[in-house]
């Protein structure tokens, strides 16, 4: 089992900038690819953000590139998400996973061990 703890969520206006971090217990996950995933109130959760296990691949949705910036360091079992330039739309939880099948970054099915996930308000 892996648990899985994000952090560094808040309110912040637009324009601004967050760090979210998803660290792992347990079974690390540090051999596996890792992503974020968010969901607004009524919408289905979305791809954000995925890493490869050695930090050599990474992947973006198209309406965070350019903006969101992930990262992993596993000397500390975390993943990070730098997020700039924030914009109203992206409220959401998010939340961070690891992938255990190999497919195509947004296929949430090919992910396990969800953290609870940390909530990310932009004010207008």
């Amino acid at each position: 089992q892996v648990q899985l703890v994000e952090s560094g969520g808040g309110l912040v206006q637009a324009g601004g900038s967050l760090r979210l971090s998803c660290t792992a217990s347990g079974r690390t996950g540090s051999n596996y690819p890792w992503a974020w995933f968010r969901q607004a109130p009524e919408k289905e959760r979305e791809f954000v953000s995925g890493i490869s296990w050695n930090a050599g691949s990474t992947s973006y949705a198209d309406s965070v590139k350019g903006r969101f910036t992930i990262s992993r360091d596993h000397t500390k079992n975390a993943v990070y998400l730098q997020m700039t330039s924030l914009k109203p739309e992206d409220t959401a939880v998010y939340s961070c996973a690891v992938k255990m099948r190999s497919g195509n970054w947004d296929r949430a099915t090919l992910y396990a061990y969800w953290g609870q996930g940390t909530q990310v308000t932009v004010s207008s």
